[in-house]
């Protein structure tokens, strides 16, 4: 038979299952409570007014108290003035002399009190404490003697008028079986032939209680009442202004997904409501022309694009060879003539390029791009793609490094966009690195790899970081193109992560550089919550140091040509594991650079 589970464990199981419930209950009422503008004024309301009703019943309540209690206290007074004289005077005229009669007469004294008209519960007659032990003390309940403190007793000795005290009456000396409030009134009498007693009355104050009980009872049911009025009327009042609100923020997101015929419901009527309607229907009608015709516009600027872009496809083609054939002839032309043929020759090719880009924003433009999705090591891509940036590299005087990690970083992507995404970054640090160096990294984590391309040169604003992106958006239009680019390389190479599902981020300030991060999922549907790489930050520090150069007594601060430096893969230890010979510079290049 299995074993009965021990009581605590059981306790503490239906512990954390309670903590568990409230805990899920409270977060569900606080989402619904910052979820619910309705909700919020509704509980702000019976917020208010529950301090509110219970400041005013709290001061009512105690108004009443203490007026029931001073008229009471009144009465009182005077009653027990006139009962005091009342038995001084009976007192004062007895003819008794012995013992006995006296005795006698303090009981019947109490017995006249208990059956006269006095409102008062109880009487008693005591002796004070330092006189002789003659009479005995006497009472209607001759307990109550242990409610009377003895301060009460000395005050009531000490002034010949009427001492008062609040008193708890015990449950066991009234009718009600209940502890009552009271109050006890002290005062003296001359007793004849033995001296002066006290006399005490005990009055019941549970009338005056009960009434204060009544009327806080009525006030209760009254604030209970006013606060479910208020939140009636809170709620109604709320649902009338929020629920076109919520009509309105519904089609608004409607209006966001790009269901550009939505509309509120036509409202009646001249108020506040009625003209938000017609007007947030009036904005969304215009939206919706303006977007068409937005749309209309972008699609006529596309199909102009793409047209334009085939139509000069072919007598681009023709232009290139004839070309061709007069950069081959150069030799023989004057020069004059020579010089057109090479500048001719070197345009073709950027007229060519641009071309290429056109068509390729169009694609995107037309959602006509696609990928060819291979598996492949990124360190591959980008060791290539910095052994054909390396002539730019020289031309530039920069030092191009590579720091690669020691696992392979291979994912599933498009070589083509890929390379062209790096060679981008690459090309655009070393335009303007300023001849510092330019510093490429490929880091990789179990679901992305990354490619951070980092120059020390001129840098960027912070306010150009979001428009570096933009199509034909150059950073310093005074600065000259000496590579052939078209302006929208980035804008390209931001379409062509956003295809991969992953991101092209930038960071730059003015003096210090730039950095372009590349994060790219590994596989498809990993979805990308960091980068294995920091996009800020300084950098490592790789240096290049002059090799193959003449001495030179007062060395320049930064490279010059006499001392060109070669390509550097480093690896994860910033160790050079490769180098490769630095190709010499390229004709066209050298023309261009003049």
């Amino acid at each position: 038979m299995p074993r009965a589970e021990p009581a605590a464990r059981r306790v503490r199981r239906t512990w954390r299952r309670w903590r568990a419930w409230t805990v899920s209950r409270t977060r569900y009422l606080v989402r619904r409570w910052r979820s619910s503008l309705q909700l919020r004024v509704v509980t702000s309301a019976l917020a208010l007014g529950v301090v509110a009703v219970a400041l005013l019943g709290l001061y009512l309540s105690i108004s009443i108290r203490d007026g029931l209690y001073e008229q009471r206290v009144d009465r009182i007074e005077r009653e027990n003035a006139s009962m005091t004289e009342q038995v001084r005077s009976a007192f004062d005229s007895s003819p008794a002399t012995s013992n006995s009669d006296l005795q006698l007469l303090l009981v019947q004294m109490v017995r006249t009190l208990a059956a006269g008209a006095s409102s008062a519960q109880d009487f008693l007659l005591l002796r004070p404490p330092d006189q002789p032990n003659r009479l005995a003390e006497t009472g209607t309940q001759i307990g109550l003697k242990s409610i009377i403190g003895e301060d009460l007793r000395e005050a009531t000795r000490a002034t010949e008028g009427q001492v008062l005290q609040s008193t708890q009456i015990p449950a066991e000396y009234t009718d009600t079986e209940a502890p009552e409030p009271g109050v006890i009134v002290g005062s003296t009498v001359e007793v004849p032939s033995i001296g002066t007693y006290e006399l005490y009355a005990i009055y019941s104050l549970q009338a005056e209680q009960e009434t204060l009980s009544f009327v806080q009872r009525t006030l209760a049911l009254g604030a209970l009442a006013i606060l479910a009025l208020l939140g009636a009327l809170t709620w109604v009042v709320t649902r009338q202004t929020v629920a076109p609100v919520r009509r309105a923020a519904t089609v608004a997101s409607r209006l966001a997904d790009g269901h550009l015929d939505e509309r509120l419901p036509d409202a009646k009527g001249q108020d506040e409501m009625a003209t938000l309607t017609r007007t947030f229907n009036e904005m969304a009608g215009n939206l919706e022309d303006q977007i068409a015709r937005m749309e209309e516009l972008s699609a006529a600027q596309r199909r102009f694009v793409s047209d334009v872009s085939h139509e000069l496809r072919t007598p681009l083609t023709t232009i290139r060879m004839a070309g061709e054939v007069i950069h081959a002839s150069r030799d023989e032309l004057d020069p004059a003539a020579r010089r057109s043929a090479e500048l001719l020759y070197t345009q073709l090719d950027r007229f060519e390029i641009l071309l290429t880009d056109l068509l390729e924003i169009s694609r995107f433009d037309a959602g006509a791009a696609v990928l060819d999705v291979e598996q492949r090591d990124l360190r591959d891509v980008v060791v290539a793609v910095a052994d054909t940036s390396m002539p730019l590299a020289e031309t530039k005087h920069v030092f191009l490094s590579v720091t690669l990690p020691d696992e392979p970083a291979t994912a599933d992507v498009d070589p083509r966009r890929v390379e062209r995404i790096v060679r981008n970054l690459v090309v655009n640090a070393v335009e303007h690195a300023e001849g510092k160096p330019v510093e490429v990294t490929v880091g990789v984590d179990a679901d992305a790899v990354a490619v951070v391309v980092r120059d020390h040169g001129v840098g960027l604003a912070p306010e150009d970081i979001d428009r570096v992106f933009h199509r034909f958006w150059r950073a310093d239009p005074a600065r000259a193109r000496t590579t052939g680019g078209t302006g929208l390389g980035l804008a390209i190479s931001l379409e062509d992560a956003r295809l991969h599902a992953g991101r092209l981020e930038a960071w730059g300030r003015l003096g210090e550089g730039a950095s372009f991060r590349l994060t790219l999922p590994r596989r498809a549907g990993i979805r990308l919550h960091g980068s294995p790489l920091p996009l800020e930050g300084p950098s490592t520090g790789v240096t290049a140091p002059p090799t193959g150069q003449l001495p030179v007594v007062n060395p320049p601060t930064g490279p010059t040509p006499t001392a060109i430096p070669e390509l550097g893969v480093v690896d994860a230890d910033g160790l050079d594991i490769a180098h490769a010979p630095v190709p010499s510079a390229r004709p066209d290049d050298e023309e261009e650079t003049r």
